[in-house]
């Protein structure tokens, strides 16, 4: 018999248990569902281009965020963080994956030495891998906060039960005055539209959970909204990545930076 549930680490732990084996989506030391995901490099898969996300580019652009210190959250093969890279940002990148870590780091090397240098790789769950920036422990970069924390399809394979852990590392992690920005499964579109209970009564993650600008707004209530809308749809020949399957959200911290 046991009796061990103590913290809300422990329930949430508890609750990762009823999504096994799709908990190797987002846990610790349970890479194997994402390795082979990237093992074939060559897949025809959307976001596997070298390209960085259109938003992204177009709040540089734009002036909406400016150059700092950057947390890519399931940072993938790079192509986001090596863009912030080349603008100046320095840059930390974790993904669960040690290969698409792996395929990162092959794409900083062709991008030269200086990205190679501004980009950091963590290879781990993000709620522990960084969860304390500025201690050399864990390999962040000294310093505290990001200025901007951004996250291209990492929050959608969450169950609803590890919103917890996300909000509590946007708390801990992003700077008064910092930027947070996702792209996310557009309900109606892509993801899964189930209502949270539903996937704890017949658990399984469906493929991602699809979410709407309502659902957003109220999850991020705590960030102020500088832009919510879907992504535009880049045709193959363009230098940016967009699928009109996602939302894009831009979000700011309050208070002075």
């Amino acid at each position: 018999m046991e009796r061990n549930i103590r913290t809300l680490e422990d329930v949430l732990r508890l609750l990762d248990g009823l999504f096994a084996p799709e908990a190797d989506r987002w846990t610790a030391g349970a890479a194997g569902w994402w390795d082979d995901f990237y093992a074939d490099r060559d897949r025809p898969v959307p976001f596997f281009v070298a390209k960085p996300d259109e938003n992204l580019v177009s709040y540089l652009d734009r002036g909406l965020i400016t150059v700092g210190r950057a947390l890519d959250l399931g940072c993938g093969p790079g192509r986001n963080a090596l863009h912030l890279a080349a603008l100046g940002f320095e840059v930390d990148a974790v993904d669960l994956s040690p290969a698409a870590v792996s395929w990162a780091e092959a794409r900083a090397r062709e991008a030269g030495t200086d990205a190679a240098a501004a980009v950091r790789f963590h290879c781990g769950d993000a709620f522990t891998a960084l969860a304390a920036p500025g201690d050399s422990a864990n390999g962040a970069r000294a310093g505290g906060r990001y200025d901007l924390i951004y996250d291209s399809g990492c929050f959608h394979h969450l169950p609803p039960h590890r919103r917890i852990s996300y909000l509590a590392l946007l708390e801990r992690s992003l700077a008064p005055g910092g930027h947070f920005g996702l792209t996310c499964f557009a309900a109606g579109a892509m993801g899964s539209e189930l209502p949270d209970a539903d996937f704890y009564r017949e658990p399984g993650l469906h493929g991602g959970l699809a979410y709407t600008p309502e659902s957003l707004r109220a999850l991020f209530a705590d960030l102020t909204e500088v832009e919510l809308r879907r992504m535009r749809d880049e045709p193959p020949e363009s230098p940016s990545f967009g699928e009109p399957f996602l939302w894009t959200a831009l979000f700011r911290r309050p208070g002075r930076a």
